[in-house]
């Protein structure tokens, strides 16, 4: 693996790193205010997933007959830094109520500033899949994109049902 993409797995893991302290953060004032968790079980195979993808797509990066085509990195390190900036514009207009849980407090309110405004859940669609797509693509890792990307949309999917339920429970107009 070349010292540029040693650079931006280092960096990854870093950015990854910080979004979980910050979700950690807010999920603890959520809950001292009475936020109540919705999917825990699911929470936590979703992080394990996103976890084991990004270990497989450096697995499958540092094999030695594995041939790097710069070309693709680079496409894949700009699709990993625009999800990265969605991340973000997620993030802003979320606020405290970000986390990488399903969390709804007594004083939750319905967002719909932003990219809220245009897609129903813009951190799945134009983050997290972005990202994962941008992360396998950076390390050529295309059995990790091939095979990993279908088996995150399980739990994905599940995370997406059940906040759909929830949201739908807390707010009729979200219907």
């Amino acid at each position: 693996m070349s010292n540029y993409l040693i650079a931006f797995v280092v960096l990854a893991f870093a950015w990854r790193l910080l979004s979980v302290a910050i979700s950690a953060r807010h999920e603890k004032a959520l809950k001292a205010a009475g936020g109540v968790e919705h999917g825990a079980g699911n929470s936590l195979l979703l992080a394990a997933s996103h976890v084991l993808y990004y270990v497989s797509a450096i697995v499958e990066s540092f094999n030695g007959a594995h041939v790097q085509n710069l070309t693709i990195s680079i496409i894949g390190i700009i699709i990993y830094l625009a999800a990265g900036l969605v991340l973000v514009s997620v993030m802003r207009s979320l606020g405290e109520l970000w986390t990488i849980k399903i969390i709804v407090g007594r004083q939750h309110r319905l967002v719909k500033r932003g990219l809220f405004s245009l897609v129903r859940h813009p951190n799945y669609f134009l983050n997290i899949i972005p990202e994962l797509v941008g992360f396998a693509l950076a390390l050529n890792a295309y059995w990790t994109l091939v095979i990993g990307i279908p088996l995150y949309l399980i739990p994905l999917v599940t995370r997406i049902r059940q906040e759909e339920k929830v949201m739908r429970a807390a707010f009729p107009a979200y219907g």
